[in-house]
């Protein structure tokens, strides 16, 4: 087996493990509520630790790509995560809760430019894309660590075990992969963040992140509660397993559906895609259209973080690991805005129409997406 190919598979590995660690977060959110007692507005209290902790993490994770090859902090950061999970779930007070919460998204930050970094990395020893699948193994991570979780609250399975056994399988596999990672992927040029007029390329790229972000992250967050509450299913977790099994498959195939009918139309049609399933879940609140909504959410929205990374890469102005970071930011902000945003309002005008910011959020895909192929082909006419 090659070396490249060997790096590659232990990459996938990390991609899979930190999936599976969010999505174990994640799934659990409506049992976090009942245990503390939350109502939707103190929840979104508690979601907004996770963006503002991230946040925190800029100036950190541009400093650690250029000082560093991906893999140090990756390392790093990973265990913090795992430790920071098993935090969580053993959480006995707010402050406790918080601690945790704030930790595991700080550290999150750090790995997700990591691995992302590497991939770019690796993408460019290959002959074709393979960002999309990476982020496919996120997912699937993430369908995985959705299934777990579904399977512990079937058998009442307590928070604190279910984090803890999640802990130490992550923490093995993850020590075991660490070998194989890729080791000289530092860039020596575009590593310092350049204050002044934005850059178009990369403001059109980190807005389009944006509202992915806000529709994906609200979904992470808020799909389980909808489930539970506006269609009143004992087994929240089917929700968000739905959401995250159609967004895993479509990821496989966005590199391919990517070059077949080009990166311009693949944004278009996802945001519509997006927009008419989340309609789909508002007009019609019950078993099937949920699920049937919630899974072309999942296929719409798949294909806009593998493609918009991608798309960093060919940045003029930064290096890979420096333009994702940056890029990253808005993503982090619309994490920032969109699951609180959700909780507030649907503390005011209910849950199910809170939902209707996902439609907004497919929708500004259109304008963003044609904005920035035109000023693509404007720079190279």
């Amino acid at each position: 087996m090659g070396q490249i190919k060997i790096q590659r598979i232990s990459l996938s590995v990390y991609f899979f493990l930190l999936g599976f660690g969010f999505a174990t977060w994640a799934s659990r959110i409506p049992s976090i509520k009942s245990n503390f007692h939350f109502n939707e507005a103190e929840l979104g209290n508690l979601l907004l630790v996770m963006p503002i902790s991230s946040l925190i993490g800029l100036p950190i994770s541009g400093w650690l790509v250029s000082k560093y090859n991906s893999r140090i902090p990756l390392i790093v950061s990973f265990i913090c995560i795992v430790l920071s999970l098993y935090g969580i779930g053993v959480a006995q007070t707010l402050t406790e809760l918080v601690l945790g919460v704030a930790i595991f998204a700080f550290c999150t930050r750090i790995a997700n430019i990591a691995v992302n970094t590497m991939s770019l990395a690796l993408q460019k020893k290959q002959e074709k894309k393979i960002i999309g699948s990476f982020h496919g193994l996120w997912s699937l991570g993430g369908l995985f660590g959705a299934l777990f979780s579904t399977i512990m609250v079937s058998n009442s399975v307590t928070m604190k075990d279910h984090f803890l056994y999640i802990s130490i399988f992550s923490l093995v596999v993850g020590l075991i992969a660490f070998p194989f990672l890729m080791k000289n992927d530092k860039t020596q040029a575009g590593n310092k963040l350049i204050i002044g007029k934005p850059d178009k390329y990369i403001l059109y790229l980190g807005l389009m992140v944006f509202f992915g972000a806000l529709c994906e992250g609200g979904m992470f967050d808020w799909s389980g509660v909808y489930f539970k509450e506006v269609v009143g299913e004992e087994v929240f977790t089917l929700g968000y397993l739905i959401f995250m099994t159609f967004m895993a498959i479509s990821r496989f195939f966005s590199d391919k559906i990517a070059e077949e009918i080009g990166m311009k139309k693949t944004y278009l049609i996802g945001a519509g895609i997006v927009a008419f399933g989340m309609l789909l879940v508002i007009v019609f609140p019950s078993y099937w259209p949920v699920l049937i909504g919630f899974s072309l959410v999942g296929i719409g929205v798949a294909a806009v973080f593998p493609m918009t990374f991608s798309l960093a890469g060919n940045s003029k102005k930064y290096s890979p690991g420096m333009a994702i970071s940056i890029i990253s930011t808005y993503g982090i902000i619309g994490m920032l805005i969109g699951p609180p945003l959700v909780g507030y309002l649907a503390h005011l005008i209910g849950l199910k129409y809170a939902f209707i910011l996902f439609i907004f959020c497919g929708l500004m895909l259109i304008p963003l997406s044609r904005s920035f192929f035109n000023l693509v082909e404007k720079d190279s006419s």
